[in-house]
């Protein structure tokens, strides 16, 4: 290990004292790319705090001695802890920039859906057919209508039916094969984050259209695949990519555009409408450009859900009737907008209230409206999942934007 090395730790890493010997700390990766945990003597994770990419081992090393009172302690000891950390994939170094550059997304959902592909199919049509949902899609020839789609990223089993009317007006009025997503990144606080990666799922693979990135790429400019890593463990666009490839299993093939945005907090900070913020104008004049680039029909996927409320979420008290009916009131007044296909409109609505309630929807939705103006929307469906203690509230809605 050369003296001039710098290690850095590589994102999505969390770490707890172990609990069986309280001179050890437990490393593990949040989105699974490791293999499994590491455990490491406490004075070994504070060397790792200092893993950051600008010190080198020689520094950690000094800092190390001074801390233990000049005590020496060999250098082996550094070079050894990266060796480790290098091999369970810990480290921003070759094998994770190995693993980051693999074509395929790995699926980092299941759970919210099962592993075995039959169960997947019975689980979906379960939120069609069940209590509440759409109906199956109608088999006939699509109308060509539907321009987008706002539809939840909550898991299924509390938003199931919700996603099901979208995407039953999907396949009943879009004809298009290609299929942009545009998802709230919980991940990455780059404001907009695509991958060229095609998502895997028990279901198959969904292939990314590497032409239309292209193109988006080119009018938007550099920066988008800064934080790509963030899309490893998103569930934004993986919940919405078993749904198309469910439904279109037995039809034609489609591809996808995974796009993930980041928070809109500045516009809402100073109340500027956010097209008005140089990268937003950027992406929503890229998204129409790579459109007119393309020779085929284009549907949009806005994957966000409403509000988030609760103690979870950081309210001081416990949820109430009162709270939960001004929650839905606020939302309806979102949507409101939404059904207008007022881009600014529906920005203005959560600015005047400071975005108290987390709409998690906003940046995708805002983006995608302002960028391919739809003539009218239709409220398909809302939902407002109570935890049934008052520790949560999430709400989400199916919109669907017609030309």
């Amino acid at each position: 290990m050369p003296q001039s090395e710098c290690p850095r730790l590589r994102p999505f890493l969390a770490a707890m004292r172990d609990e069986r010997d309280p001179d050890f700390v437990l490393l593990w990766d949040k989105i699974g790319l490791a293999e499994e945990p590491i455990r490491v003597r406490v004075e070994e994770f504070f060397w790792l705090q200092q893993f950051d990419g600008s010190r080198t081992l020689r520094d950690v090393q000094a800092d190390a001695m001074r801390q233990a009172g000049g005590q020496l302690i060999p250098f082996d000891a550094f070079t050894g802890l990266v060796e480790r950390m290098e091999a369970g994939l810990y480290l921003d170094g070759p094998r994770f920039r190995a693993k980051l550059a693999e074509p395929l997304r790995q699926p980092s959902c299941i759970g919210c859906y099962p592993e075995a592909p039959d169960a997947i199919r019975k689980q979906l049509r379960k939120t069609f057919t069940g209590r509440g949902g759409p109906g199956l899609p109608v088999e006939k020839t699509p109308d060509g209508t539907l321009r987008a789609a706002l539809i939840p990223h909550i898991d299924y089993a509390r938003g199931g039916r919700t996603f099901a009317w979208s995407f039953k007006e999907v396949v009943e009025r879009t004809d298009a094969s290609l299929f942009v997503i545009i998802g709230t990144s919980h991940y990455s606080a780059e404001r907009y984050t695509l991958t060229r990666k095609d998502f895997l799922t028990p279901l198959g693979v969904a292939p990314t259209d590497q032409q239309y990135i292209d193109r988006l790429v080119k009018h938007y400019g550099n920066g988008l695949f800064d934080d790509e890593v963030a899309h490893l463990p998103e569930h934004s666009i993986e919940l919405e990519v078993v749904y198309l490839q469910y439904l279109y299993e037995n039809k034609q093939p489609f591809r996808i555009v995974p796009l993930v945005v980041g928070p809109f907090q500045d516009c809402v900070d100073t109340g500027d409408c956010p097209s008005t913020k140089d990268d937003i104008g950027r992406m929503i004049e890229a998204l129409r450009q790579a459109e007119a680039g393309t020779d085929e029909p284009i549907c949009y996927l806005i994957s966000g859900d409403l509000a988030h409320i609760g103690p979870k979420f950081g309210d001081p008290e416990m949820l109430d009737d009162p709270f939960l009916t001004h929650s839905r009131t606020k939302d309806e007044e979102i949507l409101r907008q939404a059904e207008a296909a007022d881009p600014a409109g529906f920005f203005q609505v959560i600015a005047d209230e400071r975005d108290r309630r987390r709409i998690c929807g906003l940046p995708p939705a805002f983006t995608l409206l302002e960028a391919i103006r739809p003539r009218h929307g239709k409220l398909l469906h809302y939902d407002q999942y109570v935890h049934p203690r008052g520790l949560e509230s999430v709400s989400f809605a199916s919109v669907a934007f017609y030309r």
